[in-house]
């Protein structure tokens, strides 16, 4: 490794001729002087005898003096640009009405427990959730946990982990602001008040109560790996006992294998599921019988190169898999026995089997057609029993709930329809609402639709489109766009304020459904991992010419939006078809693949990408790394970097090093904008007031930057 220079003053040194000189347009008449400039301090890094050079590796180390003068520095630049953006303040009043109201978190679907239910509920101007207990389906809501009794900071948060088989004990987590790491606490359900348990903050995978609510299992991350502690209430927690995770089956489990931790519904069994890194390219499963004192785990599967998910329902294990059926199947296993000779239960099917549940005694199976939810009902023995219908096009949630209850909940939502909870009776098929949010937006006035278009070597991609009834295609409407593409992460339908007021504002709403992810089984998620990551920007890119040829848009007019593997996407379509878009919104990004491997838990999605310490994948890493195919003198589109210090799983240096990149680099004269949040980050968490806040930046810089052109263009 070379270093030309050091650190201190150089750093804040003119950066070339171009970013000095050159002042910065914003579509509507905003006028930047150039942005903040930060000098290149070049070091090399050899890669198997290829040299390459990094201007801004000191941007790395976010805690320095230098980086945080430099993120100051551009977040007084992104807030002169946003002062400028006329829409702002209308936006923001606008999200108010979308966002400021009551709601039931339809990501902690309710449980049920000894006749109770237990949710997250945020009541018009809170700033949180809480966690609530209804007893009875008529009863009363009671509020067990108020985060912000907790802390006066607004972006305090809690989150419901498990609740005790009598209904008396709740395990919740508290998370400030962004951040993965979490404390552990519990409440009595009855009185209101807090145990003394705590476990100090960390990375907790799971926490799952013992059958008898005198202790409970957790998983813990760190860099060693994932452990399994069991902690007894009433002890401290540096007291609890290690059950799992340095050994097994006489294999060493490594840093990054994580550990999922379930009692399983009837109270008999601890079942444990090691993941083999993000995406878990293998799964392996092991369970312990609490029956018995001190039994042994034992092995329901093992060292197969494949996914496993497993429920323990009427004396028999069921088990998901892609094994020999990339597109999902479910079998009955039998331990000790390789699951060639397991009983198929659900076949494979055209469509891919994207979640899945048992609940009162019957297999709810939710299949992707097209990226469309499917939901199907079969007996245990895999005998058809019906299905579940929805009206128009949407996402339903998995039948959520224990295979020895009657009922289940889910959830049902799509770009156009708010999300609305629902309690299903497994017995009789009825379904009931259990909320639904009021929220001022008419579903009547929108259409959603789906599309087909051909990506570069020929694949038929679906997309899902949203707009205003009637709405003109002659290439003059603003069109906002969305995608992910990776971790076999299936892209379909679902609310959001920030999408709902795009449309609401007479502008198009697009998501292709990228290879990468799981819409069509695990062979569409494989085409767009390692060396094929290309197929997922070249279907994004073919999605963005299919809009334009077809006049729902054009280049001056057209949005893009991702965050995290999706802000990897933002960052490939700034440099690889720079053409393309006008503005670009990247969250959360990962943009150096060359070293985004060896900050946080980068080293979990090297399943994914592969590392570029590896000779084999260095080459097609380099090939499409948005921050080391950045041209100096390209003209590239307006684009907002989205991040914060609370982001704990993708580091915010990504963010940092592109926005001092493209500001050297481009002569196109828009904004290049780093949006950095001091208190927010990758697992959201942030106060309502705050995310208002952070989506109205987001939408003022989109809305403003895909308006009619500059004079100078």
């Amino acid at each position: 490794m070379e270093r030309s220079f050091g650190l201190g003053l150089a750093i804040w040194a003119a950066v070339g001729v171009g970013a000095m000189t050159q002042a910065i347009h914003g579509r509507e008449g905003i006028a930047l002087p150039p942005p903040p400039a930060a000098a290149g301090v070049p070091v090399t890094d050899d890669y198997f005898g290829t040299k390459i050079t990094d201007n801004y590796r000191w941007l790395e180390d976010g805690k320095s003096s230098e980086t945080r003068a430099f993120i100051d520095a551009e977040n007084a630049y992104t807030t002169r640009y946003l002062k400028q953006a006329r829409i702002r303040p209308q936006i923001a009043d606008d999200l108010d009405e979308l966002d400021e109201l009551e709601s039931v978190s339809e990501a902690r679907i309710p449980i049920e427990r000894a006749g109770s239910y237990f949710f997250a509920k945020r009541l018009a101007g809170e700033q949180q959730y809480s966690i609530y207990a209804r007893h009875g389906w008529s009863g009363k809501d009671a509020r067990l946990v108020d985060p912000a009794k907790l802390s006066r900071d607004a972006n305090t948060s809690v989150r419901l982990l498990d609740v005790s088989r009598d209904g008396t004990l709740v395990a919740y987590e508290v998370r400030q602001g962004g951040a993965d790491e979490a404390s552990v606490h519990v409440v009595d359900a009855k009185t209101g008040k807090a145990l003394e348990d705590e476990l100090p903050i960390a990375r907790y995978d799971s926490v799952s109560f013992a059958p008898d609510g005198a202790s409970f299992y957790y998983t813990r991350a760190d860099k060693a790996g994932s452990l399994l502690y069991r902690h007894t209430l009433g002890t401290r927690s540096s007291r609890d006992t290690l059950l799992f995770g340095r050994e097994f089956h006489g294999e060493l489990l490594g840093a990054n294998d994580l550990l999922g931790v379930w009692v399983t519904d009837d109270g008999r069994y601890l079942e444990i599921q090691i993941f083999r890194g993000v995406p878990a390219r293998r799964v392996d499963i092991v369970f312990r019988d609490l029956s018995k004192a001190d039994a042994p785990f034992e092995i329901l599967v093992w060292g197969l190169d494949a996914r496993f998910e497993a429920i323990y329902a009427k004396g028999a294990w069921y088990v998901k898999t892609d094994y020999q059926a990339p597109k999902g199947r479910i079998l009955q296993a039998d331990p000790g026995v390789l699951p060639d000779v397991w009983k198929t239960v659900v076949a494979e099917g055209a469509e891919a089997i994207d979640n899945w549940s048992i609940v009162g005694g019957k297999i709810y199976v939710d299949r992707l057609k097209d990226a469309k939810t499917d939901k199907a009902v079969y007996s245990l023995d895999g005998r058809p029993a019906g299905k579940i219908e929805f009206e128009g096009i949407g996402t339903a949630s998995e039948i959520e709930g224990r295979s020895t209850d009657r009922y289940g909940f889910f959830s049902f939502e799509s770009f156009t329809v708010p999300p609305t909870i629902y309690r299903l009776d497994t017995a009789t098929g009825k379904r009931e609402v259990f909320f639904q949010p009021k929220i001022a937006f008419d579903s009547n006035q929108y259409e959603l639709k789906q599309v087909f278009y051909k990506s570069k070597d020929g694949t038929q991609v679906p997309m899902f489109l949203a707009g205003k009834k009637g709405l003109k295609r002659d290439g003059t409407e603003r069109l906002l766009m969305t995608g992910y593409g990776g971790f076999n992460l299936s892209m379909t339908p679902y609310w959001s304020p920030v999408f709902a007021w795009w449309l609401e504002q007479g502008g198009w709403f697009a998501l292709p459904n990228l290879r990468g992810g799981g819409e069509y089984g695990e062979n569409w998620h494989e085409q767009g991992m390692f060396e094929r990551k290309q197929n997922v920007f070249d279907d994004w890119f073919a999605a963005a010419e299919y809009l334009i040829a077809n006049k729902y848009t054009s280049s001056a007019h057209f949005a893009i939006s991702g965050r995290s593997n999706g802000g990897l996407l933002m960052g490939a379509s700034i440099v690889q078809r720079p053409e393309l878009f006008s503005a670009v919104w990247c969250g959360y990004p990962l943009l150096d693949m060359l070293r985004f491997h060896k900050f946080l838990v980068g080293s979990y999605w090297t399943t994914e990408y592969g590392s570029a310490a590896n000779e084999r994948d260095f080459p097609y890493l380099l090939k499409y790394s948005p921050y080391h195919n950045v041209k100096q003198g390209a003209a590239y589109p307006a684009a907002m970097f989205f991040t914060g210090d609370s982001d704990t799983r993708v580091d915010p240096l990504h963010a940092r090093k592109m926005t001092a990149l493209l500001q050297s680099a481009g002569t196109g004269g828009r904004p290049i904008l780093l949006h950095y949040s001091l208190d927010g980050g990758h697992s959201a968490g942030v106060g309502v007031d705050r995310q208002i806040q952070d989506d109205a930046d987001q939408l003022a810089f989109l809305w403003t930057e895909t308006g009619q052109e500059p004079a100078h263009r």
